[in-house]
């Protein structure tokens, strides 16, 4: 029988708790999917009582959003990090994030892993009942089209608009694939097929006479 210092002892609450929390959804979330995480594995992880959860916590939802957000927080600050990256031509920034993909070893745990974009699983498990988490990777995942929109322009495309989409489309479907076959190889093989959707885009660049 588990004696109150044993648990004590088991569970460590107080300072620091909600960050082990948050550590722990951010590893099993990714890891074993969102529903196939309860409560009990969490706070066994996390090394904390199930009343130190709820106090930091009022519902699991409210620990998916939470961790969802800081994940979108860090991924959008990689992003603009790759995209305004300085001594880039356009054409470049346009590809730096394909080669952050191809270059990318760990997900939000940071283990080896081929589990995709967490914010693409998490809609998908979502399945229309998670609004709070629709509605936050609608913005994340349309905002990147807008980036790769910006980029495009200012790389001179004929249709940035269509070239923002259609990057945006390799870059989802190489992560989920990649999920798929648990294979880093379709990260590599969006690289290349994006060098060639971009020169096909973009005005060839004349020598002068």
């Amino acid at each position: 029988m588990e004696t109150e210092s044993t648990a004590a002892i088991r569970h460590r609450g107080g300072r620091g708790a909600r960050e082990r929390i948050l550590q722990a959804a951010a590893k099993l979330f990714y890891e074993e999917g969102i529903h196939a995480t309860g409560i009990a594995r969490l706070v066994e992880t996390a090394e904390v009582s199930t009343r130190t959860f709820y106090q930091h916590f009022p519902t699991k939802n409210a620990l998916v959003e939470e961790y969802l957000r800081n994940y979108e927080a860090g991924m959008t600050r990689r992003i603009e990090q790759n995209l305004s990256r300085q001594g880039l031509s356009p054409q470049d920034q346009l590809l730096a994030l394909f080669t952050m993909l191809a270059e990318a070893t760990s997900g939000p745990s940071g283990r080896l892993t081929n589990r995709g974009c967490p914010l693409h699983n998490a809609a998908v498990e979502a399945a229309g009942h998670m609004p709070d988490v629709q509605e936050l990777v609608h913005h994340h995942k349309n905002g990147i089209t807008q980036q790769l929109t910006g980029v495009a322009a200012r790389a001179g495309a004929a249709n940035p608009d269509q070239l923002g989409r259609q990057l945006n489309v390799l870059l989802e479907g190489a992560t989920a694939l990649q999920t798929s076959l648990d294979s880093p190889c379709p990260r590599h093989d969006a690289l290349e097929a994006a060098r060639v959707l971009i020169e096909h885009a973009l005005p060839e660049t004349r020598p002068a006479n």
